[in-house]
């Protein structure tokens, strides 16, 4: 007589669906009457009636666009790429190879594009941005057997581009189109938690489109999503290249050099705010890396297709939070601690805790509701001290050690098995401790420069 043994395969619950829309729905539309009744006047907010410039709305309605469809194009690639990965039979150490072949390209050329973006022009950089998805559309459906280190080099390098060059090319324009400080400083957080909101459903948006090109039949969808990001790209680039053109002072490299050794490489509190972006960096790769594969540890079974849109639901929710939390009195340093310290902790028990399924999920969409929060935080803070030239240059190089962190990991355990994913998820943090501490001593720095949206 035989023994039939029953699997179990874990999916999350409709439910939690449900909270994460509702809960996110809630915040955003109670917001408002927060505000008006606990800080009329005293506290502007992007929900408030200034009436800024008519540009402002406009390009911030157009740029979250042309955001969101970049967005769309970095998690195409992100769900598509591991599939393609095992339809063609790429092995393990194929696969460790083309990983350390894409962040060393982000850490020896994409460490240098910020530099760049801002002595040739953000919008210039991210139109080259969807250059390098329209490359490698083209180049996967041209090669019957495609290169996928060439396909790797480009989109680490487009990853690149995507972390800081949106984001300054939105603060510069609106300097540009709205010239009293306290309006700017509004939209521009509001765009900050919209970016990280939009970015979220974006992501989710792109797995949706990938499944549905490629279906059930592998052989003839397998091609689909190549020319879904050809066309996306085709439409980036003809969008930019169409609107807002209007031109940008740039410095000269000899002055850029001198204004970024003086204004960062001679600002501790740019070093302190470098670190903490590095090891957030450093712990959003490991997780993305490990996550899977802390999953299913043991043979368990789970369905990541529906765990994925569940993370990033809980990084949609965390961003709502920010916008209670900037009217709320409360120093951007504070909330950056507690959310950092809450991380590492989490990371902690996952390292060295072996958990159900379904107790891991809920701490990793508690690390990414953590994330939502932190990404619109950061960039506020690089708005406070980080001058407009030089931003894309900061946010690049502060990368470059997290990425630096990666490769080394990568080797050792991809390579030559010297240490487990515990370790590495126990590095990433150790690493959010430390964020934690730079924040409290950029705290102690002195007075905060909340009035202080200069530029050189």
């Amino acid at each position: 007589m035989g023994i039939v043994i029953e699997t179990f395969i874990w999916e999350p619950s409709s439910a939690v669906f449900i909270f994460i829309f509702f809960s996110s729905f809630l915040l955003l539309s109670l917001f408002p009457f927060y505000l008006s009744k606990h800080a009329p006047t005293t506290k502007s907010s992007a929900f408030s009636d200034h009436p800024f410039s008519s540009s402002s709305p406009r390009f911030q309605l157009y740029f979250l666009l042309l955001y969101s469809l970049a967005s769309v194009l970095e998690g195409l690639w992100l769900v598509y790429g591991e599939f393609e990965l095992v339809y063609y039979g790429i092995s393990k150490e194929d696969t460790v190879t083309f990983m350390l072949i894409g962040f060393g390209a982000a850490l020896f050329v994409g460490s240098l594009l910020g530099l760049v973006s801002d002595l040739i022009g953000r919008k210039k950089t991210c139109l080259v941005f969807f250059i390098l998805h329209l490359i490698v559309g083209i180049w996967k459906m041209v090669a019957p057997s495609p290169s996928f280190w060439v396909a790797n080099l480009c989109l680490s390098l487009a990853t690149s581009i995507f972390s800081f060059s949106f984001e300054t090319w939105a603060v510069v324009e609106h300097d540009k189109v709205d010239s009293k400080p306290g309006h700017r400083q509004d939209i521009l957080n509001e765009t900050f938690w919209l970016m990280t909101f939009f970015e979220s459903a974006s992501l989710i948006g792109s797995q949706v489109i990938g499944n549905w090109m490629v279906g059930g039949n592998l052989e003839k969808g397998i091609g689909s999503p190549s020319i879904a990001a050809t066309l996306l790209a085709i439409l980036g680039i003809a969008c930019m290249s169409r609107h807002y053109d209007g031109t940008t002072k740039i410095m000269t490299f000899k002055d850029y050099r001198m204004s970024f050794s003086v204004y960062i490489l001679g600002d501790r509190r740019i070093w302190l705010l470098a670190c903490a972006q590095a090891c957030l960096h450093f712990s959003i790769a490991a997780f993305w890396i490990l996550w899977a594969p802390t999953l299913v540890a043991d043979g368990r079974e789970a369905f990541l297709g529906l765990i994925y849109p569940c993370l990033l639901g809980a990084r949609m929710l965390g961003s709502t939070v920010f916008p209670w939390l900037i009217n709320a009195s409360l120093r951007t340093e504070d909330c950056l601690t507690c959310a950092f310290v809450v991380q590492a902790l989490l990371l902690s028990i996952i390292a060295y805790d072996y958990e159900e399924i379904g107790v891991l999920v809920t701490q990793f969409s508690l690390y990414h509701a953590c994330i939502g929060l932190i990404l619109p935080l950061l960039a506020r803070l690089r708005t406070m001290y980080v001058p407009n030239e030089l931003r894309g240059g900061m946010i690049s190089l502060s990368l470059a050690p997290a990425n630096a962190a990666i490769l080394f990991v990568l080797m050792q355990r991809g390579y030559y098995r010297t240490i487990e994913n515990s370790t590495m998820i126990a590095f990433a943090a150790v690493g959010l401790f430390m964020a934690a501490g730079c924040m409290y001593v950029l705290k102690r720095c002195g007075k905060q420069p909340y009035q202080n949206w200069h530029k050189l």
